[in-house]
């Protein structure tokens, strides 16, 4: 078994959701008491919004490839960086070890495609969803992205950062963000990724009429294949 280096702590909350989803797949592909062989870094989420809200992402790109190379030295075989927004600078992780990566757009872009997916709905962090890093990725394989009008992606950033970070699931977040995925739906989307690891917490596969790729999951369990590889 090869031993994962998970970057972890954006947010606490979904990083659990990882070490669980990780585990739970070896066991389910091993059998008897196995778990996985993993180490887990994990940054203090504030200072990273604070430079995210900043624009400084030069300077959480360092913060996130000195946890890189301390996973490296510690013996981690690959990475597995635990949030969809700060793969905006897996670059700077990727420069800074000899050791892969495992990218979660390039997952979740296999699984749309193995889905015959086309034309997908983003919902994720303002961050993610303003900026091109994500699109111009699932572009290189061939996907087109509709991202949520100016509202809509106020609502949803507001969600996963004043709620579900903080733990806070409730009723009405959900139904206004199933509101946001009908709208998407309405404009073409033939699938919608859920492109924030916290949005999981939230919503799940019977809250679309279309298929959810769900990131957190498929990207926990392509680690748990390259694990076992």
């Amino acid at each position: 078994m090869k031993r994962l280096g998970l970057i972890g702590g954006m947010s606490w909350e979904s990083t659990a959701l990882y070490y669980q989803l990780i585990n739970q797949g070896v066991a389910e592909r091993l059998g008897g008491l196995h778990s996985a062989d993993c180490l887990l870094a994990s940054v203090d989420f504030a200072l990273i919004a604070r430079l995210q809200d900043e624009g400084r992402w030069e300077a959480a790109g360092d913060i996130l490839a000195e946890k890189a190379r301390t996973l490296e030295a510690a013996g981690a075989d690959l990475l597995v960086l635990c949030t969809n927004t700060m793969h905006k600078v897996a670059p700077a992780i990727e420069a800074s070890v000899d050791i892969p990566l495992l990218h979660i757009i390039d997952i979740t872009a296999e699984a749309a495609r193995s889905h015959g997916l086309h034309r997908l709905g983003l919902l994720a962090t303002g961050f993610t969803m303003g900026q091109a890093f994500y699109r111009d990725r699932l572009g290189t394989h061939g996907l087109e992205t509709l991202v949520p009008d100016s509202e809509g992606r106020e609502l949803v950033h507001r969600i996963i950062y004043d709620e579900l970070c903080r733990g806070i699931v409730t009723d009405d977040s959900r139904r206004r963000m199933r509101a946001v995925i009908d709208d998407l739906i309405a404009r073409g989307a033939d699938g919608v990724i859920l492109g924030c690891t916290e949005i999981e917490l939230l919503i799940q596969p019977d809250d679309s009429p279309v298929p959810l790729l769900a990131t957190t999951a498929l990207h926990a369990a392509a680690a748990v294949d390259a694990a076992l590889s």
